[in-house]
């Protein structure tokens, strides 16, 4: 148990059977009333971000939550297969429950899976990933307005909006947390 007096961001609770992250959080004191903690959480297993208010003083259960550095290597039908790598366990995981990830998983690639108790909470990517661009339409001559910008599919199906300069078979970067292009390799 922990004091919400206690908070700090980062910190996993239990509310509700819900596992939350503190995002944010700010003590208040108003001249009436008692004092509470007015905070902003995300919910580890749907990504929703919610506004919760808690009065001053209560404990909540913490959750203890274990990160595992894993490595996908591929998917077998509608079953994405993990491999730890410390015990070489392979560990499959349904589409469904890493759907937004999915655009980001190429072979080999090193992740970090969340889990609390003995459930898979999450997919922690890298921050920015390279990604071979296996399509995109030629640049067409006089276009050269400095935003212009065209389609690009790299290897996994994902369409990225890149520089006009990018052509098919380069290697380029792209962020994960909004899928949009950063540089080229």
């Amino acid at each position: 148990m922990i004091n919400v007096n206690d908070f700090k961001n980062g910190i996993t609770i239990v509310v509700d059977d819900n596992i939350f992250q503190v995002v944010e959080f700010q003590h208040v004191k108003p001249g009436k009333g008692p004092a509470f903690v007015r905070t902003k959480l995300k919910n580890l297993r749907t990504g929703a971000n919610i506004d919760h208010t808690f009065n001053a003083g209560i404990k909540v259960e913490r959750a203890l939550i274990d990160k595992k550095a894993m490595q996908y290597l591929y998917n077998a039908g509608d079953n994405y297969v993990f491999m730890n790598m410390e015990t070489y366990e392979q560990l499959e995981i349904n589409k469904k429950d890493i759907a937004e990830q999915i655009d980001y998983l190429k072979e080999n690639l090193d992740v970090e899976l969340v889990f609390y108790k003995a459930e898979m909470i999450s997919v922690n990517l890298p921050e920015k990933i390279e990604m071979l661009v296996t399509s995109t339409e030629p640049a067409i001559k006089g276009n050269t307005a400095t935003t212009a910008q065209k389609d690009a599919t790299v290897e996994t199906g994902l369409v990225v909006k890149v520089p006009l300069f990018v052509d098919e078979g380069e290697t380029i970067i792209v962020s994960t947390k909004d899928g949009k292009y950063v540089s080229r390799k």
